[in-house]
């Protein structure tokens, strides 16, 4: 299909594969030591399953579920993002999870957290080839730092198995939001500190 040169271009809006795979590389962004997932089968393996886009149907790194269907993925980003758009891909089974919940900024959260009200709620089809985006509704997710995502069933098996989760949006560096909070407590209380001390910092704020 790709021997003939000619022929791509005529579908305006199907995206070029390497440019779809810049859009899916939030997986960068991700704190990945710090990632945890809860109730997988095999310690580490929720951190396999956020990679290049042109891995993304990649059989051999997966994860999946243990005690029961459920799966809860705890990203923290290493600055802030704007979350835009969603993949997530399993086996063409049973096992492939069947409904997504996305809470944003609720770091450690646990499955005793997933009974509060989610940012937003997917129902999932069986896309064991990575092609279906699930678009977030930006305005909720426009300044995450932390993203949870609770696999809350899958289509009617004991285990749940996901090969790949792509994340599409915007990123931004922390550094800013930190240099406000040290403004501000330094702000609040001027006899704690001499004014002189706090002056150039106010100038980096535009």
């Amino acid at each position: 299909m790709s021997g003939h040169g000619h022929s791509h271009g005529c579908c305006e809006d199907e995206h070029e594969p390497a440019e779809r795979g810049l859009e899916y590389a939030l997986y960068q962004r991700i704190d990945i030591e710090k990632l945890q997932c809860l109730n997988e089968t095999r310690e580490g393996d929720g951190k396999l399953v956020f990679k290049p886009w042109d891995q993304r149907t990649d059989r051999e790194k997966f994860v999946e579920s243990d005690a029961d269907e459920e799966l809860l993925f705890n990203i923290p980003f290493t600055g802030s993002v704007k979350l835009k758009g969603i993949i997530i891909a399993g086996e063409d089974d049973e096992s492939h999870p069947a409904e997504m919940r996305l809470y944003k900024n609720i770091p450690q959260m646990s499955f005793d957290d997933t009974g509060r009200e989610p940012e937003q709620a997917f129902r999932l089809n069986r896309d064991p080839l990575a092609q279906l985006e699930y678009p977030t509704k930006i305005a909720r997710f426009s300044n995450v730092n932390h993203l949870s995502i609770h696999i809350s069933r899958n289509f009617g098996t004991e285990s749940t198995r996901v090969y790949y989760i792509g994340l599409r949006g915007e990123y931004s560096q922390a550094h800013r939001h930190e240099v406000t909070i040290c403004n501000y407590e330094a702000s609040a209380n001027p006899a704690d500190h001499k004014v002189d001390s706090i002056i150039p910092q106010t100038n980096f704020i535009s």
